[in-house]
């Protein structure tokens, strides 16, 4: 009886339900463990705000799409506009310097047409341009002299 400890069960008796485990039983993470915790959290903390702001801002840009195609209509609209009213300005000062309507728009459609033929050689210049003719005679060159590598090559082996 007096090897009963304070509870009166001896020590050679298995844990009681309801009593606390042993202190050197208790298995306790190291600190480190928590550390990483928190820092995986802290990350998907951060994440989770660069992606909504990211989310947030792919939405404006969809909405910032659509406005930048009315407005580049709207923008052609009112060139085309402001472009017929000098043309119609230009047409009265002619009027007003030669006197005859008729004068006035044989010039002005002089004036358009010279301004017409001038456009479509730029644009055929530039549509040239496109077509890389530097890069272009530079790899005839290299083929040119690949393939008269590749014969003299041939002739060497079959001597």
């Amino acid at each position: 009886m007096f090897e009963d400890g304070p509870s009166g069960r001896s020590d050679g008796e298995g844990p009681v339900p309801g009593d606390a485990a042993p202190a050197a039983a208790k298995f306790e993470m190291p600190g480190w463990i928590d550390d990483v915790k928190r820092l995986g959290a802290g990350l998907k903390h951060l994440f989770s705000a660069q992606l909504a702001l990211a989310m947030a801002e792919i939405g404006l840009a969809r909405s910032g799409i659509v406005m930048m195609l009315f407005m580049g209509l709207a923008a052609i609209v009112f060139a085309v506009a402001l472009g017929l009213t000098l043309l119609a300005l230009a047409g009265w000062g002619l009027a007003q310097w030669f006197g005859s309507w008729a004068w006035a728009l044989t010039a002005l459609a002089g004036l358009q047409a010279v301004l017409l033929v001038v456009a479509i050689l730029i644009f055929r210049r530039g549509m040239h341009w496109l077509t890389l003719p530097a890069t272009r005679a530079e790899f005839a060159t290299l083929a040119k002299e690949a393939a008269a590598q590749g014969k003299a090559d041939s002739k060497e082996v079959t001597r």
